[in-house]
């Protein structure tokens, strides 16, 4: 058998390296693994990024909000990497096993339900614990409800102030809102649905009835997104159902009067989502009444009076 010689070691240890590199591996076992920060999609599968999904694929472990949620992700894109649950019951508890397996070299993809985890959703001890610990941490961005519904507003968003979930007890709830309607910069919030009526309700008595945004469902089947008084939507809403999104502009802006639309402009408007799909009528006047933040029986009315000259 012939010996390796030391220059053809060296060679070979190279290779691996760039290997290494290549292939997709995450670490080195003989290195503290990396902590992955993974958002996943908040409604549409299609909304995960590549990376997201190769990292997925290749870390030991995904520590999941809800196993059952993140294991539908997972079978849909075919990756059979291990989950454990990690929610605000158990957080506590697994942290610290968690970084065990980090520093033993393992690397861990940290998901909430939809969206980016921490916002509104646990991990931020497991995160802080790991930066402890002397683990690499790193972000691997993606779906956030709160920029969705941004995005599709219209609203002045150059600065906002994000709040998460309003408290469920009513006189701490009154308070909250009333600082939230005093913010100088739009507020963006979470409801679940058996609350968002009545948190619409009491923001009505401590800050009129403003313009607000209430976006649903976002990138699902039912998406909605409408601009509209509180009072609006307080019709407009009267069976809440899926994850809502709050809007509320500061007050110079949602106290403006409403722009008005003639006939005319929204005809043109109603013809230029139609000329594609005449089947889709119905769809347009609904997009119509978002956009305008009008109600859908308001739209109709407009298209099908006579202009004044």
């Amino acid at each position: 058998m012939r010996l390796v010689q030391p220059r053809e070691v060296l060679v070979d240890k190279v290779r691996q390296g760039f290997g290494g590199i290549h292939s997709g591996r995450i670490g080195d076992s003989r290195m503290p693994g990396i902590l992955y920060v993974v958002a996943t999609p908040i409604g549409n599968l299609e909304d995960v990024t590549l990376r997201a999904l190769r990292i997925l694929r290749d870390v030991s472990l995904v520590a999941a909000e809800d196993t059952r949620r993140t294991g539908r992700l997972l079978q849909h894109y075919s990756i059979s990497t291990r989950t454990t649950s990690l929610h605000e019951h158990n957080e506590r508890e697994k942290t610290p096993r968690l970084v065990d397996r980090l520093l033993s070299g393992d690397s861990i993809a940290l998901v909430s339900d939809a969206g980016t985890p921490v916002i509104s959703d646990p991990g931020e001890a497991l995160i802080a614990a790991a930066r402890a610990a002397g683990v690499r941490v790193e972000s691997v961005p993606g779906p956030s409800a709160v920029m969705a519904s941004l995005a599709a507003s219209g609203l002045p968003s150059h600065e906002f102030t994000f709040l998460s979930f309003p408290p469920s007890r009513s006189k701490d709830r009154k308070k909250w809102l009333a600082r939230a309607a005093n913010e100088p910069r739009l507020v963006v919030f979470f409801e679940a649905p058996h609350r968002v009526r009545a948190t619409l309700a009491e923001l009505a008595e401590v800050a009129g009835d403003r313009l607000v945004g209430v976006a649903r469902e976002l990138t699902k089947v039912h998406e909605e997104l409408v601009i509209q008084p509180i009072s609006t939507a307080l019709t407009y809403f009267s069976e809440p159902r899926g994850e809502f999104t709050i809007l509320l502009p500061p007050q110079d802006v949602s106290s403006a009067p409403p722009k008005t639309i003639s006939a005319g402009q929204l005809a043109s408007e109603f013809c230029e989502l139609t000329k594609n799909n005449p089947g889709s009528r119905r769809q347009a006047v609904r997009a119509l009444a978002d956009r305008h933040g009008l109600r859908v029986n308001e739209v109709y009315r407009i298209l099908h009076e006579p202009e004044v000259e």
